[in-house]
């Protein structure tokens, strides 16, 4: 088991551990905004205007206009008709289960599907590749029967760093209503110049009450560096979420970070080509080595060799390495560029790999 670093300060490119100071290659603040001393100031001056929290229901008699001004912007962004927060990306997943539930859904989970999108507190997931799942599942929706089905899977894979292709979903059956529910908080404010995974999902005709309806959940504290999360779709259906029980009874994300939100695109831009500039530099220095698996343009590098992070530790260089998504499961080992990383933060980490690999080999 990796050693656990207790620290007393927000990660930025660096962490200092018991007098130690080391590079930090984890997390996923991709765009750095959590660390940015400007996006800081735009948040202290919307506390001023708005305060800590808002303690009251969404649905409730007093509503801040914030929440819907951004959840526009939010929609534009990615290309939806519509979207709706709630206080994290876990919230977000469970609206809209809960929602699904409410129909008396019939699940299907892909391989990895994330614990924001289960509707037990366990579930048995596909031991498949995503390939193998999607090539078998038109044949396993046909031997089903009649009654609606939710299909969840998350949007890639943000752990091994490999894109998902979603052509499948037009080959799904026509003859019953499907609504896919896509987790997407490893995409958003990363895949297609920050849109996420919205522009690339196919609408899928269907003959019995127009397309299948495809639903995108986040969580808005990654590349969006914001505390909460959020549910993409058709107008009709996210205000069918925002009528239940379950979205009226929970408190609602800061007001306070919405509105800093509307205030910095100039800071997300940034962040955006930064990171875009880093991954590329990681690229080129981390992957003739061999040791690594990589979605083309995306932040993260995985790799098999689990030995990298004492190796690396023991040169106060500090990667992602633990078991997720339970305590039960296997490490998984990566390293995680941000748009915080100044290029010789990564030329020595590239460095540190080199004179290893050398050793060894």
């Amino acid at each position: 088991m990796s050693e656990i670093f207790h620290i007393n300060h927000l990660p930025d490119r660096t962490i200092a551990h018991n007098g130690q100071k080391y590079l930090f290659f984890s997390g996923t603040a991709y765009l750095g905004l959590p660390q940015h001393p400007a996006f800081h100031q735009l948040m202290v001056e919307s506390m001023s205007r708005y305060g800590t929290v808002f303690g009251s229901s969404r649905n409730g008699n007093v509503r801040l206009g914030v929440y819907e001004e951004a959840e526009a912007k939010l929609a534009d962004m990615t290309g939806a008709e519509n979207a709706l927060t709630l206080s994290s990306g876990m919230m977000a997943g469970q609206v809209v289960i809960n929602w699904l539930k409410s129909q008396q859904a019939t699940f299907i989970y892909a391989p990895k599907a994330h614990p924001a999108l289960w509707n037990e507190p366990t579930v048995t997931l596909p031991q498949l590749s995503f390939a193998e799942w999607t090539a078998q599942l038109p044949a396993q929706l046909r031997t089903m029967s009649p009654g609606p089905v939710a299909i969840l899977t998350n949007t890639l894979d943000a752990v091994c760093s490999d894109y998902y292709d979603f052509d499948w979903v037009n080959d799904l059956p026509d003859d019953r209503p499907i609504t896919l529910v896509v987790d997407d908080s490893h995409g958003l404010g990363v895949l297609n110049n920050g849109r996420g995974i919205w522009p690339q999902i196919p609408r899928k005709p269907n003959r019995i009450g127009g397309p299948v309806c495809v639903l995108a959940t986040a969580s808005l504290a990654k590349a969006m560096g914001l505390p909460g999360g959020v549910v993409f779709g058709d107008v009709r259906t996210i205000n069918s979420l925002r009528q239940t029980a379950f979205f009226g009874a929970c408190s609602p994300m800061p007001p306070a970070c919405l509105d800093a939100y509307l205030r910095a695109d100039a800071l997300y831009t940034e962040g955006f080509e930064r990171l875009q500039q880093n991954v590329m530099l990681a690229e080129k220095l981390l992957l003739p080595t061999g040791l690594f698996r990589h979605a083309k343009g995306y932040p993260v590098f995985f790799t098999e060799h689990d030995e990298l992070y004492a190796d690396l530790l023991q040169n106060n260089i500090l990667i992602y390495s633990f078991a997720y998504p339970t305590a039960a499961d296997r490490a998984n080992t990566r390293i995680v560029i941000s748009a915080f990383h100044e290029p010789a933060d990564i030329q020595q980490v590239a460095a540190e790999i080199l004179i290893r690999n050398r050793a060894v080999f």
